[in-house]
């Protein structure tokens, strides 16, 4: 039986916008208030996964949700028809507003932790839906999140797809961006490395939030049924989240036996490789590519996104093959750094460079926009199909998007009654093409 890994990007929303919501993300802070272009990153985000899906490998779609997100409004008092709620809270609440229409679950690293059934007790992959409740804007995701995922793994004989974990700060859980697996094969058991910034009840004294907690980790592998050896809880370094890596997946990222990251990742660098070895215990011998400061300072890394790279086995390659974004051509020391990474003979070989600008510029690179799913074949026919890339679908995506996205949204644009008509319009017809049914969103259910 053969396994593979897929990736499922979430496509970019409707309201793509500037709102400078994510405390600690720099590229966040640093574009708030510019005007975005929802066409264009839409585009983007397709052209990634069709690059992905020409190349061989399995390119899964999920969808945008639903902004702005009237509950969320409604729930904090606002009243009357959907027109007057946009129009009042634009007023009275702006900032709620912007949350309300945030399309940051376009960046679907943060929409689950997926552990593949070769690491389960019960043999079926498991997906748990993040709570993301450290930012607001976020904390809204994950009921629709799951719905999304069940959309795509529906069969429950091979998957179970779990709601989020309680909403509550001792369970702050912001998905994949803060785990990594490594292992021989896809199909073979692996090793699973979640990464905290805290724990439960300790709030360390940074300027950024750190946002995924140890206790949150360790629930999500008990409820995946993972095999404590093969587990290891590893604590992120507060220097890199004082310099802006968010979440884990800025400074580190990893694929089959490689791992790949700065050696500022972790908060202590020589334990944390020594536990993955340990869990390896001699199935496979981890390949740790470690990069100083010294060749790319961490604020590079992080301006850059180098980290924040997909890591994929590539069809017909031996190496891995590193998916950059653009940026990291015009970052002086990493441009150099990997010219020095596939030069010699180590486990990445190559580097493609992709355009996700749109995406970055709101601190989101190519690893942010995809969640990683572990498939076997069984698995894979047992796939919603209407969810999966090939030509055809790219084709009538793109004809969906260029039909129903706004070229500029400017920040002013947000009380515009008419955006939620025009994205309840576009939802409704992208139910059909991604075959989600007629009560997938929030505005179809009443």
């Amino acid at each position: 039986m053969a396994t593979i890994e897929a990736n499922y990007d979430g496509l970019v929303g409707l309201t793509h916008n500037y709102g400078g919501l994510s405390a600690g993300n720099l590229a966040s802070a640093r574009n708030t208030g510019q005007v975005s272009h929802p066409r264009q990153a839409a585009l983007q985000g397709l052209a990634k996964m069709k690059f992905l899906a020409d190349a061989g490998l399995v390119q899964g779609v999920l969808p945008p949700h639903e902004r702005p997100f009237l509950p969320l409004l409604r729930n904090a008092g606002f009243t009357g028809s959907d027109a007057q709620v946009i129009e009042s809270a634009a007023t009275q609440a702006p900032a709620l507003l912007k949350a309300a229409s945030s399309s940051a679950n376009m960046w679907a690293a943060n929409a689950a932790i997926i552990s593949p059934s070769a690491d389960t007790s019960d043999g079926r992959m498991h997906a748990s839906a993040a709570n993301l409740v450290t930012m607001l804007h976020r904390s809204i995701e994950g009921p629709q999140t799951a719905r999304a995922l069940r959309a795509a793994f529906p069969d429950t004989n091979h998957f179970t797809i779990h709601e989020p974990l309680p909403a509550q700060d001792s369970f702050a859980d912001e998905g994949a961006a803060n785990h990594v697996r490594l292992c021989a094969e896809h199909g073979a058991p692996g090793v699973e490395l979640f990464v905290h910034g805290r724990e439960a009840g300790f709030t360390p004294e940074l300027k950024f939030p750190a946002r995924q907690t140890r206790e949150a980790n360790q629930a999500l592998a008990r409820r995946h049924g993972l095999n404590s050896n093969n587990v290891i809880f590893a604590a992120q370094s507060h220097t890199a989240i004082e310099a802006g890596a968010f979440h884990n997946d800025v400074v580190c990222v990893g694929a089959k036996t490689c791992l790949f990251f700065h050696e500022n990742a972790f908060a202590n660098t020589t334990a944390t490789l020594e536990d993955i070895r340990r869990a390896a215990n001699g199935r496979f011998e981890p390949q740790f590519v470690q990069v100083s400061a010294e060749d790319v300072p961490l604020r590079d890394a992080v301006t850059s996104y180098l980290f924040n790279s997909m890591l994929v086995e590539w069809p017909g390659e031996e190496r891995l093959v590193l998916v950059a974004p653009a940026e990291c051509r015009e970052t002086p020391s990493v441009e150099r750094y990997c010219e020095k990474l596939v030069s010699g003979n180590g486990p990445i070989g190559r580097i493609e460079f992709v355009d996700v600008r749109q995406s970055m510029r709101n601190g989101g690179g190519p690893a942010c926009l995809r969640l990683r799913v572990v498939l076997t074949d069984a698995e894979r026919a047992a796939c919603n199909p209407d969810m999966l890339m090939n030509a055809a679908l790219y084709t009538t995506l793109t004809r969906w998007v260029e039909k129903h996205y706004r070229e500029e949204l400017p920040p002013a644009d947000l009380a515009d009654p008419a955006l939620l008509a025009e994205g309840h319009i576009a939802l409704d017809k992208l139910c059909a093409i991604l075959g989600l049914g007629s009560n997938f969103y929030p505005f179809q259910r009443g």
